[in-house]
């Protein structure tokens, strides 16, 4: 099926979305699964999703089912599961080729999708790019360093609100009938969930104050404010509330969680608690819920915390907020600090040169951003 040509009616019975691989991309298709719901509401619909973010969707009021897969599953073995459901429809939120690949090989015979080199021909409809789509291209060096020398004025520099990423799944799902006007994100926490995490971690008290700090990123340093500023910004925070802190991360930033517990215990905090490692999706989405504000880098937690309800300060480096801010563009709950750096964003793993972006982001800056959104 052409680019131009309108999509299928009547409405298709059994739907397929593949969804995205990444936390913060998932909850930002949140606004487009709802109102694709709202535009059909007669079709069941499931979604394709990563083992990791399975947790993310059960009782989803915009979904019917979920069919998960692991990493290292093959494309023809998710397809064969897929093939066995008999779609009528799939709508491909990612823009990889695998993605479409694997609806293909399912056979399911209508499949709407963003054009992209290496997989137009798996798709029947492909939907060309927004013109409000703005790519996140990486900088080359020359011209970081062009930048830095000759700095383009602020109107050159300005990003319009309709180039969130947001609006890149709803768009998709405008192709099917649905409205495209954004919804804030939104993920419920059942006050089961709420008990439940008391119960596991009983040191979070509810008379306590609980603020949180998520330090990592997994996408590189680049988007990480240094850790020895968010140590400075809780020990402060601290000293002006009373807050206990609850420190958030994956796996993976275990070592960095456990040098932030012990600098704020050693300042005589003495409420904090490691959670780096030790929840389930689920369990996050309940934690959240307990802290006042999070502190935390442009990441996957930043959106899940917004969504649960929670306002965020995140300052941001190498990235855009109007392109992957939390919640809806300008949400007044949350606090998005940047420093004024002609070579932001260059939306590089690591910085090449001398980290002028985040280095710029004060701690004064910081804990009165919190103090503001704090509830």
């Amino acid at each position: 099926m052409p680019a131009s040509s309108p999509c299928p009616r009547p409405p298709p019975r059994r739907l397929l979305v593949r969804g995205v691989n990444w936390l913060g991309d998932a909850v930002m298709t949140i606004p487009a699964l709802l109102r694709l719901r709202e535009a059909l509401p007669g079709t069941h619909i499931a979604l394709l999703t990563p083992c990791k973010l399975a947790e993310l969707w059960p009782h989803h009021p915009a979904l019917d089912s979920i069919v998960s897969f692991e990493e290292r599953e093959s494309v023809w073995h998710v397809a064969r599961r897929l093939r066995r459901e008999r779609y009528d429809l799939a709508l491909v939120l990612p823009n990889s080729p695998r993605s479409a690949l694997e609806v293909f090989l399912a056979r399911i015979p209508q499949r709407i999708g963003y054009a992209r080199p290496w997989r137009n021909c798996f798709l029947t409809h492909r939907v060309p790019p927004r013109p409000e789509e703005l790519l996140m291209r990486k900088r080359p060096v020359a011209e970081i360093n062009r930048l830095i020398a000759s700095p383009p004025s602020p109107s050159a520099r300005t990003i319009p609100a309709a180039a969130h990423h947001l609006h890149q799944y709803l768009h998709l799902t405008a192709a099917l009938g649905a409205n495209p006007e954004p919804l804030a994100p939104r993920i419920g926490v059942a006050d089961e969930e709420a008990r439940e995490f008391r119960a596991q971690w009983p040191e979070a008290a509810p008379e306590l104050r609980w603020f949180g700090l998520n330090a990592g990123a997994q996408y590189g340093p680049a988007k990480r404010w240094p850790v020895d500023r968010y140590m400075a910004s809780a020990i402060e925070l601290h000293r002006r509330t009373g807050c206990g802190w609850l420190v958030f991360g994956g796996p993976e930033d275990a070592p960095l969680a456990r040098e932030i517990v012990a600098a704020l215990r050693a300042a005589a905090i003495p409420h904090v608690l490691d959670l780096a490692g030790r929840t389930s999706l689920r369990q996050l989405c309940a934690a959240f819920k307990v802290c006042q504000v999070l502190l935390t880098n442009d990441s996957g937690p930043m959106h899940l915390a917004a969504a649960v309800g929670t306002p965020v300060v995140a300052p941001f480096g190498s990235t855009a907020p109007e392109l992957t801010g939390p919640g809806l563009p300008s949400d007044p709950r949350h606090r998005l600090l940047r420093a004024d750096a002609a070579c932001a964003p260059c939306f590089l793993r690591a910085c090449p040169i001398d980290f002028r972006c985040m280095n710029g982001i004060r701690v004064e800056a910081v804990v009165e951003a919190a103090l503001q959104a704090a509830r």
